[in-house]
């Protein structure tokens, strides 16, 4: 459901503690939602800045994700790539409202064109 700039997209208790849930946006791209162990959300492309893998599959400690490929951690904050790796996987602003997470519509939007060049 859309309202205004925000996609809901389902109960931030739909989403396990230290896990994530992944979405199709519109435009088709896959977004993972991720949940700390604290409740801190978090949505970014699921996609590992190095060699693609799927974040939403890799192991959630704190505020970070380790890829499931290649065990580059990335920052569920800033997308960033901590350590020596570099890179950055794009985030997207999440809020909580009512028990439901909502990400912004119109981030996903401008992320589009990026998505497509890294894939």
């Amino acid at each position: 459901m859309i309202t205004g700039d925000w996609l809901d997209v389902g109960y931030l208790a739909e989403i396990p503690p230290r896990g994530a849930r992944t979405i199709r946006v519109p435009g088709g791209d896959e977004v993972a939602v991720f949940r700390t162990g604290s409740d801190q959300v978090y949505a970014l492309v699921n996609r590992c800045p190095h060699g693609k893998g799927p974040l939403s599959e890799g192991i959630v400690h704190g505020a970070s994700v380790t890829c499931p490929l290649h065990n580059w951690v990335i920052s569920l904050a800033s997308g960033e790539a901590q350590g020596a790796d570099k890179g950055c996987t794009p985030t997207i602003p999440v809020k909580i409202s009512g028990g439901r997470v909502l990400i912004l519509r119109s981030a996903i939007v401008a992320l589009a064109p990026l998505v497509a060049r890294a894939a």
